[in-house]
């Protein structure tokens, strides 16, 4: 394991300024977006889409630390034969590759899910790092139902399945993203999140160091603390910035380099405004730098203004453009929804 080339990885992917494309969509899920512009889900069309989007120059230069990339995604070549990987290093961004295979019903655990793919994951890391990948993502699912849901034993097992999975991406020096995800799909308030989301971190990075993993050189990829989709009383902005920050302090590590959020179901500009008010009122008191890591937040405009239509590719690369430049101004604090409104 090589720590300071890791390290370089981690610090590169919370850059000011810049932030994580999560474009690793599995074949159904990319479908379903597909579905969304009625355009059919060929590897072509997903090819023509992701090219358009890692050729959108200003904003992959200026905005884009790294790509997230789907198993299909990392061996494809663009329209003109250069590989997609090649595109994303000529725009200064950094290739990963999501490794996970999905979730899966936890036996013993009815309504709760862990997270597979751990068979067979060395040699595959071996491999994607030979096509270019320098670092990997791993989503855990944590759903909130009820007072029973998650349960201690759900929690504790995605959190050691997180931590194997971690010291092997480090042993085959690639940079790991460890994503536990505390859903935000039910009517649960603010402060039941705040609770499930402090206990899983904690699990994790007990996980962590139990296993050997090197802080110095992994990224964290998690939920903001936020109300449940269905809760009647929704928090506002600034809520949801102190208390994610207030919960990451008494959670995360000071050696972790580097926490990039999922949006998680909010829309394009609640994403960005959240993570704007951290940045701007708590900079001063956290250890580590804090940015995004978004999919649908950032690819849901450019997929509408694209339409799987050649003459809209302009339009689009500018729609993934602004976006990318909002989040990027929200990781210095600087960004304004008068921002949105002018453009």
């Amino acid at each position: 394991m090589d720590l300071v080339a890791l390290n370089k990885v981690a610090v590169a992917m919370a850059a000011p300024g810049k932030g994580i494309l999560a474009a690793d969509e599995s074949s159904g899920t990319i479908k379903k977006r597909f579905d969304s512009i009625n355009v059919e889900s060929t590897q072509d069309n997903r090819r023509d889409y992701r090219e358009l989007l890692f050729r959108t120059t200003d904003a992959m230069r200026d905005n884009i630390s790294g790509v997230i990339l789907f198993d299909e995604t990392i061996r494809q070549k663009a329209a003109d034969g250069t590989p997609l990987v090649k595109l994303i290093e000529d725009a200064g961004s950094i290739p990963g590759i999501k490794v996970d295979k999905g979730a899966q019903a936890l036996a013993g655990a009815p309504g709760e899910k862990i997270t597979e793919g751990l068979d067979g994951l060395r040699d595959r890391l071996n491999e994607y790092y030979d096509l270019g990948a320098r670092f990997a993502k791993w989503r855990a699912v944590i759903d909130i139902a009820g007072a029973e849901i998650p349960s201690s034993y759900c929690i504790s097992t995605n959190a050691h399945a997180l931590a194997r999975y971690a010291a092997l991406c480090q042993e085959a020096n690639i940079v790991p993203i460890v994503e536990p995800e505390v859903l935000m799909d039910g009517d649960h308030d603010i402060d039941r999140c705040y609770d499930v989301t402090e206990y899983t971190l904690k699990a994790l990075f007990d996980e962590l160091y139990a296993q050997d993993v090197a802080l110095e050189g992994t990224v964290l990829k998690p939920n903001m603390v936020i109300s449940g989709k269905k809760c009647k009383k929704q928090a506002g902005v600034e809520e949801v910035a102190e208390k994610t920050v207030r919960c990451f302090r008494e959670s995360v590590p000071a050696a972790l380099p580097s926490i990039v959020f999922l949006s998680g179901g909010q829309s394009d500009e609640e994403a960005t405004a959240h993570l704007n008010a951290m940045n701007a009122n708590y900079s001063q008191i956290m250890p580590w730098a804090l940015s995004f890591s978004y999919g649908r937040a950032l690819q849901a405009a450019p997929l509408k203004a694209w339409g799987g239509k050649a003459d809209n590719v302009d339009a689009a690369q500018a729609a993934f453009a602004h976006r990318a430049k909002m989040n990027g101004l929200a990781t210095k604090g600087e960004w304004n929804d008068g921002l949105e409104k002018a453009a």
